[in-house]
Formats: structure tokens, sequence, C-alpha cells
């Protein structure tokens, strides 16, 4: 079936948010319910037909004009048909500002528009992915970087107010220091990183198109892919990162997170309105996560508002006791934008995955035979 023969007819429009509604509320029925193994045949199959409709709901909300989805804004500014704020759009969040500041402005948490002119100037050229080993590259790394210019997206300015970096607190820009649990994990893992894979969970989340890289929770610029689309409905918001291509389906009615020992890769995520902005509070992950030296106790909470049609301030709080010494908070720029999303094919079990485990069985064999 095409994708336009799943898109529904226009006319139909005011009842997309009702099936929308009522779809991604039969898939957190299920979720709730438990590990899928205790599901009877019947509910298995019942799960996948009702993801399905809320992938079919998604889609064809997305075909309708704005003026379908929301009214018109006013001194509160943009309104949902039932009276929300309106975060629906695609967003770009590249940036060349970098996460934590660089040792080169300790102290100096924003340059001058000369100051910024000249470092986004020096970090394009950095990150030109067209240069050749006659430019100065080693044979080593212009392997290394895989593909052309043409395939990388990293922005090519810093934010608006030439922050030097994407954290805003603590004041001085920068991750605070791991505690020793932390430490020890992280020592752990490269352990596994640094010899043959004996299985994919010896590589990290990001390697196998799981987690990490821009995909979120939390959001942050990185190479390419550096889109996220916001759906709404009432009661719910869907937050469709273009990076591995995963939904959150967040519920906004209160109800309380999953048991505790109910774990998922991106954790389980609830919102609520405060005033404009909406708050949405994750807990229950994993020991592996997209916040590169947390684990399961991490707490995530971001913040959407909308600060004028074309921007969305996001805000994220990294709220690790186990893993760090205090919290942390990031404030990223959303910006607007008039393109579609494309689906980023690297999923969890691919080819590559299966070629690695291949070779390292290889190289495993021909030791064998060698002892």
């Amino acid at each position: 079936m095409t994708l336009a023969k799943l898109r529904l007819d226009r006319r139909g429009a005011s009842n997309r948010a009702a099936r929308l509604r009522v779809a991604m509320e039969l898939v957190a029925q299920l979720r709730a319910a438990g590990p899928r193994r205790a599901w009877p045949a019947t509910g298995v199959r019942f799960a996948r037909l009702a993801s399905c409709a809320a992938v079919v709901c998604l889609m064809s909300w997305s075909s309708v004009p704005a003026v379908a989805q929301s009214v018109a804004p006013d001194e509160q500014g943009a309104r949902t048909a039932w009276g929300d704020p309106d975060l629906m759009g695609v967003w770009d969040f590249r940036s060349l500002t970098p996460l934590q500041r660089p040792a080169a402005f300790e102290g100096k948490a924003v340059l001058s528009a000369e100051e910024a002119a000249a470092y986004e100037r020096e970090r394009v050229a950095l990150l030109d992915k067209d240069r050749r080993t006659d430019d100065g590259l080693s044979t080593r790394a212009d392997v290394a970087n895989a593909y052309n210019e043409f395939w990388w997206d990293y922005g090519k300015e810093l934010t608006e107010d030439h922050r030097t970096s994407l954290i805003v607190d603590p004041p001085d820009g920068r991750i605070p220091d791991l505690t020793d649990a932390a430490r020890e994990r992280r020592q752990v893992r490269g352990e596994a990183r640094r010899r043959d894979a004996w299985g994919p969970e010896d590589r990290s989340v990001a390697e196998r198109c799981i987690l990490g890289f821009n995909a979120g929770p939390p959001v942050n610029p990185s190479a390419y892919n550096n889109n996220v689309q916001i759906f709404q409905a009432p009661g719910y918001v869907v937050v469709l990162n273009e990076m591995v291509h995963d939904a959150r389906i967040i519920p906004l009615d209160g109800r309380a997170h999953l048991p505790d020992h109910m774990r998922q890769w991106r954790g389980d995520s609830r919102g609520h309105w405060d005033g404009d902005t909406l708050v949405v509070e994750t807990t229950n992950f994993t020991s592996q996560t997209s916040v590169s030296g947390s684990g399961r106790q991490l707490r995530l909470v971001e913040r959407f508002t909308r600060i004028r049609d074309d921007r969305v301030r996001y805000e994220y709080t990294v709220d690790d006791a186990e893993s760090f010494a205090s919290p942390w908070t990031v404030v990223i720029p959303l910006k607007q934008s008039d393109q579609p999303l494309f689906e980023y094919a690297c999923h969890e079990g691919n080819y590559g995955m299966l070629n690695l485990m291949e070779s390292a069985r290889a190289v495993d064999a021909r030791g064998a035979e060698g002892s």
C-alpha cells in the first residue's frame, strides 16, 4: 500500500485527534500491562494493530495544513484547536555551539560578534569533510571521515546569543564531575570496547543504532539528522527524532510512571503544561542512556517553550546523583523548518552489526588455528 493511500481524507481532519488519542491510549494500556511475553497472542496482535493505527494517524496528521491543526495566534501565542500551546512542526537544532565550554573560553560565557564570526570560520573549516591529504589531512583521518561534506550537517553558526556552551548551568559551562560509581561503569564499558566483541551487547548502543548520536532523549546537536518533529493531540504529545527515527508518545493526563522494575531504552516520559511551557519528565531508563556517564537513576526534565513563531526554546536538566556531582542544564534553540523528516536507515540488528560479529568470529577462528 502506498503512503498516499495510507493518508486519511483531509475532509476527516476533525476526527484525526480522536483517532490518534484512542490509538495512543491502546498502546499505552498494553505497555502498562507488562512484558509482551505475558500477553496472550491476541494481545500481541492487537498491540501491533494499535501501533500501526497510531502511525497511520500521525502520517495523516502531518499531511494536514497548519490551519486545520491550530488556531490563529493571540497575545498568548498560537494555540491548538483544543486550546493547548502549539508546538507542532519540524524543528531544526543544528548548532556549532559545543555542549561544553572549550578550555580556550574558560570564564567567558558569551562571545562578541567579531569573536563569534572568527570561531565560526575556524570551526567550519576544521569540520570540512572535503579536505584531503593534499590539504594536510592524514590518510587515517581521511578514511575515518567516511562521507564527503555533502552528507554532514553540523550547522554553520553559533546560537544567536553567541554562547560558548549549550550548558548554562553550572556557570562554568562544563558537565559536573562523575561519581566513583559512574567512573567504574565507564571503565568496564571501555574494556569491553577494546577487545573483539563477544556479542552485540559489547558494543555501544550508538553503534547498535538504538540510542546515542542525537536520537535523544535528550536532544543534542550532532553531525547530521538534527531535526525533530512534534505532533500534538488532546492529552498527548509525540516527539519524533529524525535520527534513529523513534517516536516518544508522551501522555499529559497525570498518570504515574511505570513501576520501577520496568525499564525502557528511552525511559518513561510523562508531560504536563506549566503555563505555555511543556514540561516532560522521563525516568525508568536502563543502565545505558543517551546521556554519557549517566545510569539507571537518571531523571531527565525537558522544557519546550515556543518563544516566537519560528523558535522553540528547548531546555533540559540532567539529575542523576548516582552519576554526577550535581545536576546540569542545557538550553538549545529549535528553529522552524519547512523540510520534512527523512527516515534514517540505521536500526538494531542491521547488517553492519552482523558483519562486525562475523569478522570477530573469523579473527577468533584464526587465533584458535594458530594456537
